[in-house]
């Protein structure tokens, strides 16, 4: 299967000479949760991300791009990563391994060209690499599953190897910052930039409403909550994934910090004036959530976005989602998946519940009052009522 072809006039050297491919405007960075927030409609993403997973291919998608360069190999066989299969089922064209050199000959917002493996500036050719297919996607997706138990046993053993070096996450936690937001006997919302996670949050409009959880936006996160109509109470992260808006939109900013103390992140909330907790601890920004909800003593923790099956640990791609596992084990006995909550909550009072019960009890006043011995006397004031309406209505039309 070749990738689609379009013929758009680009460059004419005579009245009707056209250049094949597809025309667009370049957006590129080598961190692609970083582009997706400049993309537009219409743009070609250039990225440098190998095994591209679920979460980075959805937000692509979402930006509506027409075709995406990889300077890296959307698919290294390590395991079965969804991200190249998504982009194809929605059309996208995929070429890979175009090599990091093109990240110093495109120019950002530069128009650029792509027609089948070539990416052109102009008529120079500034990169090249191999088009993704159905076909190709299929044939790699069925060699790396055949690999996926040395993936399970090399995750086992980073696993491990956290747990000795880190067994106070574990046992103890983390130290707890002061926090002006109360979550003890709560229930807390912690949502993370994972799979799903817009839809997931809309699910649980029902619920939110009626239990109205303190709610932690994890990095990016915090800009879902706002985008879905939610004001976050607390926003943890390093800070490089959330934008200016939201940090400035009230909410108490806890700052990730290595555990020896250092917080890149901080230095931007101090660049914008703002005011931040640092919480330093091993693992991930989820991880110090999940365990700040927990150690402020949360009653039930919902967890939006965050990892739960093999699949999503393996397809972060470093031994780091080790933490995230142990967390998890932890926090067992407070977190929800929210796809749980979603399909187990319903709203105590359906809509057509009401209806029934509002038609209910208009038949009931009806009956009541006739059979009541002032029913000749209430049904002739309504009468004389609906007759001084109609004389009323008719007469502005005069």
């Amino acid at each position: 299967m070749k990738v689609p072809s379009v013929s758009i006039p680009v460059i004419r050297r005579g009245k009707s000479d056209e250049l094949p491919g597809m025309v667009a405007t370049a957006r590129l960075d080598r961190r692609t949760k970083n582009l997706t927030r400049r993309l537009c409609p219409g743009d070609i993403a250039i990225i440098d991300h190998t095994d591209l997973d679920r979460v980075a291919a959805d937000a692509l998608i979402s930006r509506k791009v027409i075709a995406v360069v990889n300077a890296a190999t959307s698919m290294s066989g390590r395991y079965p990563n969804l991200g190249p299969q998504l982009l194809m089922d929605a059309g996208i064209p995929l070429v890979d391994g175009v090599g990091t050199d093109v990240f110093s000959r495109v120019t950002e917002g530069s128009t650029v060209r792509l027609d089948g493996d070539t990416l052109y500036q102009g008529e120079q050719v500034v990169a090249k690499g191999t088009p993704q297919t159905l076909e190709t996607v299929s044939a790699m997706m069925a060699e790396a599953r055949a690999g996926i138990v040395t993936q399970i046993e090399a995750f086992a053993a980073n696993t491990m190897e956290f747990l000795k070096r880190e067994h106070e996450l574990l046992v103890d936690g983390v130290a707890l910052p002061d926090l002006h937001t109360r979550m003890d006997g709560r229930h807390v919302l912690v949502v993370v930039r994972g799979y799903h996670y817009r839809e997931d949050l809309a699910a649980l409009r029902p619920y939110i409403r009626e239990y109205r959880p303190v709610m932690i936006g994890v990095d990016g996160g915090a800009d879902a909550l706002l985008e879905a109509g939610y004001v976050p109470d607390a926003i943890v992260g390093d800070m490089d994934s959330v934008t200016d808006e939201t940090l400035g939109c009230g909410a108490e900013l806890i700052v990730h910090a290595y555990a020896n103390g250092r917080a890149p992140g901080l230095k931007r909330i101090k660049d914008l004036g703002l005011n931040a907790a640092v919480c330093p601890a091993a693992g991930t920004s989820e991880d110090v959530a999940l365990l700040l909800a927990d150690g402020k003593g949360a009653s039930l923790i919902v967890a939006v976005g965050t990892h739960w099956t093999l699949e999503e640990f393996l397809d972060k791609g470093r031994s780091g989602m080790a933490s995230t596992f142990l967390t998890q084990l932890r926090v067992g006995t407070k977190i929800v998946n929210a796809k749980g909550v979603s399909r187990l909550y319903r709203s105590r009072i359906s809509g057509w519940a009401l209806l029934v019960l509002a038609l209910a009890a208009a038949v009931t006043v009806l009956v009541a009052v006739a059979a009541s011995p002032a029913a000749p006397i209430l049904f002739r004031y309504f009468d004389a009522t609906w007759h001084s309406f109609v004389f009323w209505l008719t007469g502005l039309f005069k």
